[in-house]
């Protein structure tokens, strides 16, 4: 049995999601998937995610990340694949 590889996947969520309490409830979606990464506000009002782990995790967090959490406005959520980094710890980034 062959272990299932690992992602990273860069997102971009735009939307009222600054001010929300958005970092703080992706990063606990992403501790709870078991992903590891990052979470960041950018200058433009969007907010910058980080995840590696298991593509049906990363899943979960995307769809979680076109929601967000109550209060947040999300217009859309772009995403890619980038290099895996081996990291595991999920950080709020300033």
């Amino acid at each position: 049995m062959t272990a299932t590889p690992q992602e990273r996947w860069r997102m971009s969520v735009r939307g009222l999601v600054q001010g929300v309490g958005y970092r703080m409830g992706c990063r606990q979606k992403a501790i709870d998937l078991g992903l590891s990464g990052w979470v960041r506000n950018r200058p433009d009002g969007s907010v910058e995610v980080e995840a590696e782990g298991l593509p049906d995790r990363l899943v979960e967090l995307r769809l979680w990340c076109e929601k967000g959490p109550q209060g947040a406005q999300v217009s859309g959520v772009t995403s890619g694949q980038v290099a895996v980094a081996g990291t595991d710890w999920f950080e709020i980034r300033p």
